[in-house]
């Protein structure tokens, strides 16, 4: 019997954290799946069942590999891989698997992304040829306001975006962590660089990440981004509210991703900042509004 535990993911770290520590302890195998995932996703049931911070609380626990797919695809490559590693091969480990409590069109798997999906990262579309660019970082449900955004920054200010799909930062994290390791304890070998330095190294622009959790998930890779990397997260409490007016509260909707892009532009000296200043008129975004992790 392959275990499978599914249960709101807000409740499940909290409530049962000694359980999913004790599992870890023995070593033993299965998938927790962490339903109504993120702060956004659930709709009108407040904060109690609005979830920033279980990616976090999963990558405490050392055998515990942790995933926030955005699409069927990723889940099942997720899980097959689960069941490889877990049964076929023996390894000690156990999966914590994010899933939305939201209804969206499920794309094709492109081709060529199974190793980055289990990595936990890849590209998922690649933007016009321009001058300007911009890199846009997405997981979980918040993926889509990503896409939403490299459209927007495409059709209403000419700057191609790239999008990635990160499946999995504490991941990405734990082999970055490993690389240094390695180049400390091997001074005279030629560095090893982690898997996010080779996919973004090559990439121009700055790096926009847009998490449907707290910011310091996203920040677990920032060590590793090579160039000027902001973050948006829902730091905050959560409340009871359609989808969209979450997404605008705790400002991580496609329209704060396009200011945020613009903004880490216009730090780099690639435009000026009037345009950041007329796309935060033009959008309708409330300068003044109180920060939503004071609310």
């Amino acid at each position: 019997m392959i275990p499978f535990y599914i249960y709101y993911s807000m409740f499940g770290f909290q409530r049962v954290g000694d359980f999913v520590w004790a599992a870890g302890d023995m070593q033993a195998r299965g998938f927790l799946i962490g339903g109504t995932a993120g702060r956004t996703t659930l709709a009108g049931e407040g904060l109690q069942h609005q979830d920033g911070h279980s990616p976090i609380l999963a990558s405490t626990v050392p055998n515990c590999v942790a995933y926030d797919p955005a699409f069927g695809y990723e889940v099942a490559v997720i899980v097959q891989d689960g069941l490889r590693r877990m049964y076929q091969d023996g390894e000690r480990v156990f999966y914590y698997v994010t899933c939305m409590n939201e209804n969206y069109v499920q794309p094709p798997m492109p081709p060529g992304v199974k190793d980055g999906i289990l990595r936990g990262m890849y590209p998922l579309q690649v933007g016009s040829p321009g001058r300007l660019r911009v890199q846009l970082l997405g997981s979980g449900t918040i993926l889509r306001e990503v896409i939403a955004a490299a459209e927007m920054l495409e059709r209403d200010f000419r700057i191609p975006a790239d999008v990635w799909s990160v499946t999995s930062y504490s991941e990405l994290r734990r082999e970055g962590l490993d690389c240094e390791r390695w180049n400390r304890l091997h001074p005279g070998d030629k560095p090893r660089q982690s898997y996010v330095q080779r996919a973004l190294g090559s990439q121009a622009g700055p790096f926009v990440a847009a998490t449907d959790y707290m910011r310091i998930v996203p920040d677990q890779i920032r060590p590793w981004v090579p160039g000027r990397f902001v973050t948006l997260g829902t730091d905050g409490y959560g409340r009871s509210d359609s989808r969209a007016a979450l997404r605008e509260h705790f400002e991580v909707g496609h329209r704060h991703i396009v200011v945020a892009a613009l903004k880490a532009l216009a730090d780099d000296g690639e435009i000026e900042l009037a345009v950041v200043e007329e796309a935060l008129a033009t959008l309708g975004i409330d300068t003044e509004r109180p920060n939503p992790v004071t609310l």
